[in-house]
């Protein structure tokens, strides 16, 4: 079974998506799940993970009802204010859907590089392991040092980073990346989500300008926690659906790390039915 632990909906109408502007084409439109499906189709994916791409409740809700009505979405990662002071009764409630499987604020938009360390939101985080909930944790290079301190903290907290923390393929930004990833790989029980590299590899790349990243990935957290995800439609950025999956498993020599990383890595992470 290959799963794609990492992709998008929205429908522009909704208006909170405040990243989404028109000068962002060819994304600026709506995207649903007839959208998906053929590319699924065409390349044997048989599931995937929702994840929220507006800093709201009310799009949690939304992605959760796309989720009843569409079988081939096996989970959803949402969100939810982390600060406010109903965060842990919130997470409760939301947790109650079978397929909210895990949270996601959004750390690479906020200013403050420690928010995640904030005393406050220590009721959230408890919340999210007392419901069994994954964090997203969607962060750049320079939170990593900070990830790894949360998840001291939090050490029963089950955690993926998104994209590989978005390393600067582009500007080959590789070796403080590479040790802080490292460490993270070492000293924590992360997963990681093998997603985004071509977005953040620009205008020009070529495969071998990501496989160094992929590599490095693979060396570091194994094929027992890395996980593949298209981040489609934001990989219409840099590629096509077909081309990422079919490069990602070029550069996945093992049929048996093969299998792990697109598929039962992904029902493990988000404890999929």
């Amino acid at each position: 079974m290959i799963i794609d632990a990492h992709q998008h909906f929205w429908q522009l109408e909704r208006g909170d998506y405040g990243w989404l502007t028109p000068e962002l084409k060819p994304l600026y439109r709506d995207f649903m799940p007839d959208d998906l499906r053929p590319h699924l189709a065409q390349s044997c994916v048989e599931g995937t993970v929702l994840v929220q791409a507006a800093p709201t409740v009310s799009e949690t809700e939304f992605l959760l009802e796309i989720a009843d009505n569409t079988p081939f979405v096996l989970g959803v990662v949402g969100w939810v204010d982390f600060e406010a002071p109903t965060a842990a009764s919130d997470i409760a409630r939301l947790a109650t859907h079978p397929k909210l499987v895990g949270l996601r604020p959004m750390i690479q938009d906020i200013a403050d590089d420690d928010w995640m360390l904030s005393p406050g939101l220590t009721p959230a985080f408890e919340a999210m392991i007392d419901a069994d909930l994954t964090f997203d944790a969607l962060v750049l290079p320079r939170h990593l040092s900070r990830l790894r301190q949360l998840l001291s903290r939090h050490p029963k907290l089950r955690c993926v980073i998104d994209h590989g923390a978005k390393p600067e393929i582009a500007h080959g930004q590789f070796a403080g990346w590479a040790t802080d990833i490292a460490a993270l790989a070492n000293e924590t029980g992360a997963y990681c989500k093998l997603s985004g590299l071509l977005t953040e590899a620009g205008d020009n790349w070529t495969p071998t300008d990501v496989a160094p990243y992929v590599e490095h990935l693979l060396k570091t957290f194994g094929p027992q926690t890395l996980v593949w995800g298209s981040d489609w439609p934001v990989l219409a950025f840099a590629s096509d659906y077909g081309t990422w999956i079919d490069m990602a498993r070029a550069l996945i020599s093992s049929e048996r790390a093969r299998e792990a990383i697109f598929g039962t890595n992904a029902v493990e992470l988000y404890k999929l039915s």
